[in-house]
Order: structure tokens, then sequence, then C-alpha cells
């Protein structure tokens, strides 16, 4: 199951240099592609906002 970044991301940029796959882009928040994403977690953790989930 991927990880969803909601509206409360402010595009820091800190979850996109830690993702080990690369599934995070930048935007006016970022976006993870679910395909991508292998569920490990680091981008939630090191979110400051918490804005990444879990779907």
């Amino acid at each position: 199951m991927a990880y969803k970044i909601t509206d409360a991301c402010v595009a820091c940029g800190t979850c996109q240099s830690e993702c080990p796959s690369g599934a995070i882009s930048e935007g006016d928040i970022y976006v993870i592609d679910p395909a991508t994403c292998v569920d490990c977690g680091t981008c939630a953790d090191v979110c400051p906002t918490g804005a990444i989930i879990q779907e």
C-alpha cells in the first residue's frame, strides 16, 4: 500500500531527497507515484508537517 502526500504539504523537499525509490515528484505539493513507491515509510518519518499518510 503506497503512501500519499496530503494538502498539509509545504513543499519543503525533505521527503523527496530521502525517498530510496525516487517515487516523489515536485509540484505545488509533492506527489508520490504509487507504482514506484516501495512502501518503506521513510518519507512519512522525515516529513516535518506530518503530511504523508499511508493509503
